[in-house]
């Protein structure tokens, strides 16, 4: 079993474990569950890292912005911290300009450390447990996640259960990058969405549908994420879309995996599809990133320096009755599966 002690909180070890499939390698931490780094084969015979990642417990404890991380209870935002369910006013922690919960706040998933629960030499399940009414969420919320590496892709399952009505809508939160360039700004981006969620200035969706066509937000055909607006100042993402799932495939898991994105860089050669069972894809540029402390091979992570393409439920689910619900009920599971599958780049 190839583990090791990444760092200590209090005098708790957390570990590492490393995973090998052919050319491809992954780590995953307990803190969070997190994906720290993953590199996987490149045409030429080359080998590529595809993510970011930090070199020290204390600096994903400190820095992170839930650099690979599963995000959770609630990925995302809960307007107002609070909710209802079953007639019942739940009111959370509120960690965004004291306004707004954001993953979760206190309870949440990507900021503790998960314990290993399985490990192979491909594949590792950890599993963690959020307590009734951590941060004002009901019910104790058991999960787990299992990361399963190929030499072409790597698998993410979610499961989860609560004893009592709650909420759950997990997503891993890696931030990647195709290539060896200090951002993403000249990779193509492609998202099969129709729709999206406009939001508000704090990033709340304000409810309605939009169509994306003759919008920032059409990435139907694959184009660079650098994109300027009317008023000459980059356009930012941080944003949601409704997969249109047209192209789909039946996992052996009983769920459907649907085609979501695909990314690419020109300069490594690479493409990265993005299947998920999950009914939204939410792009996030890293506009906002700017890491204090070294990333892996000492980079510095500035703004744009990965993106990040989260399946999920849409944010401020529990405000929007009209999209599908994130409620889990004693009795039921909660299962995601995404998968990142990694070739060489179309044309």
């Amino acid at each position: 079993m190839n583990q090791r002690v990444f760092g200590t909180l209090g005098e708790r070890p957390v570990l590492e474990a490393r995973l090998t499939s052919g050319g491809a390698e992954a780590r995953v931490i307990e803190f969070g569950a997190s994906l720290a780094d993953l590199i996987v084969p490149a045409p030429g015979g080359r080998r590529q890292r595809v993510v970011l990642g930090l070199n020290a417990l204390r600096d994903y404890e400190f820095f992170s912005a839930h650099m690979g991380a599963i995000a959770g209870r609630v990925a995302n935002r809960i307007a107002g911290g609070s909710f209802m369910l079953d007639g019942d006013s739940h009111s959370l922690d509120r960690n965004q300009d004291g306004r707004h919960t954001l993953h979760s706040a206190g309870a949440a998933c990507g900021k503790r450390p998960w314990t290993i629960l399985h490990q192979d030499l491909g594949s590792v399940t950890l599993g963690v447990v959020s307590a009734a009414g951590e941060a004002g969420f009901p019910g104790a919320l058991t999960a787990t996640c299992r990361y399963l590496l190929s030499e072409a892709a790597l698998r993410v399952e979610l499961t989860a259960f609560s004893d009592r009505p709650t909420l759950c809508n997990l997503t891993n939160h890696a931030y990647f990058k195709l290539d060896d360039t200090l951002d993403i700004l000249d990779h193509e981006l492609e998202i099969r969405a129709n729709l999206y969620l406009p939001s508000d200035a704090d990033l709340i969706p304000d409810g309605s549908l939009l169509r994306v066509s003759g919008t920032p937000y059409d990435f139907r055909t694959p184009r660079s994420i650098l994109m300027m607006g009317e008023d000459g100042e980059r356009c930012a993402y941080d944003t949601s879309f409704i997969i249109r799932r047209d192209r789909t495939e039946r996992d052996a898991s009983g769920l459907e995996l649907a085609l979501a994105a695909r990314l690419m860089s020109a300069r490594s050669g690479l493409e990265m599809q993005v299947w998920t069972s999950e009914p939204v894809v939410h792009l996030y540029d890293a506009g906002g990133l700017n890491v204090p402390v070294p990333g892996i091979d000492g980079i510095r992570y500035g703004a744009h320096a990965g993106l990040c393409l989260e399946t999920q439920h849409a944010p401020d689910s529990p405000h929007l009755p009209h999209l599908p619900s994130i409620v889990l009920r004693p009795g039921q599971l909660y299962r995601q599966v995404t998968e990142f599958r990694f070739m060489p780049r179309a044309g």
